[in-house]
């Protein structure tokens, strides 16, 4: 799994077997990883996964007690320089100087970068614009919202475009707005050529973001796909129905079951009046129960298609909901 492979594979970050343990615990077991170069690729999975831990063996903070990894095509263990000449990294928690003004801090990283001053002072700007900062540009941090800080330190962290970009919970404390900015700056990323590996306890996040997610659990890779490859891996389109009245819903079971997928039992929700079930052809089966339970007078309260969300992918995947929060250890 040498550098020539991995251009040839194009991929920027490889993994076989993985393992790190913390004392008695085993953050990663065996882990797996391939990333397309170009892509967003989420890596999600409940609290204690080892997402955080793959991110810090992969960008080259901790190493590994046994398999190997290759990022940019450059093992991690045996050329950590190279690797870090090819990647970025913004982690959980800001690095940003408190005590310079916002702009100094990035013309700081700048000429960390080798930057000369001029370019420096340029790229900070540019930098101070496109994260919304340039109003605080002479203020010191200490004296930001958590948010702003969030923002610096992600400006910090794309002074240059890296070939490979780790973002390990990169809107916590954001806004709405802040992490539409930041969104949108990691697929401006994406498409201008870098490959970023994000890690996120938002599940809209990681849904509107990756092209392609690893589902983490327990340290290994359980299974790999599109958000709605995922999606579909755990039963695929369904059509749901809320009556105004328990008395219908006999009826609306009656309509839902001739339109579900491979003669599926509708499923009932009493305390929410719900009738739910698998479909395959979405629009012609909405339209039929739509059109039957008109005709019958069935008062319909709401009347839908939907798909499963990447929480009940972690469900039915791992057993377990989805995390509200990375773990910080592993």
């Amino acid at each position: 799994m040498g550098s020539e492979t991995t251009g040839r594979s194009g991929h920027s970050v490889l993994a076989e077997g993985l393992t790190k343990s913390y004392g008695d615990k085993r953050a990663l077991d065996g882990f797996d990883l391939a990333v397309p170069r170009g892509t967003v690729y989420g890596l999600l999975g409940p609290n204690g996964a080892g997402k955080t831990t793959a991110v810090r063996i992969l960008s080259t903070l901790i190493r590994a007690d046994g398999g190997r990894a290759l990022v940019g095509g450059h093992d991690v263990a045996r050329e950590p320089r190279k690797v870090r000449r090819r990647i970025g990294l913004t982690g959980q928690n800001a690095a940003v100087d408190e005590i310079i003004t916002a702009r100094q801090n990035l013309e700081m990283f700048g000429r960390l970068f080798h930057l000369g001053s001029a370019r420096a002072r340029q790229r900070a700007a540019e930098l101070l614009e496109q994260f919304s900062l340039a109003d605080a540009a002479e203020k010191q941090p200490k004296d930001f919202s958590g948010g702003m800080r969030r923002r610096l330190d992600l400006a910090s962290s794309m002074i240059l475009a890296p070939e490979v970009l780790f973002l390990d919970e990169p809107t916590t404390g954001l806004d709405p707005r802040g992490r539409s900015e930041v969104w949108d700056a990691i697929r401006a990323l994406a498409a201008g050529g870098t490959t970023v590996l994000l890690t996120t306890h938002y599940l809209d996040e990681a849904d509107k973001l990756s092209d392609r997610i690893a589902l983490i659990d327990r340290g290994r890779n359980i299974t790999e796909d599109t958000p709605a490859g995922l999606k579909r891996a755990v039963g695929g389109d369904r059509i749901e129905v809320v009556v105004a009245t328990a008395a219908d819903i006999p009826a609306v079971v009656k309509t839902v079951a001739r339109v579900a997928a491979g003669g599926a039992e509708p499923e009932t929700d009493a305390e929410e009046l719900r009738v739910h079930a698998p479909v395959t052809d979405r629009v012609a089966a909405l339209t039929e129960v739509a059109r039957t339970l008109q005709d019958a007078g069935i008062a319909v309260e709401d009347i839908g298609l939907r798909r499963p969300t990447l929480d009940e992918v972690f469900l039915t995947l791992t057993g377990r909901p989805a995390a509200e929060k990375e773990e910080v250890s592993a």
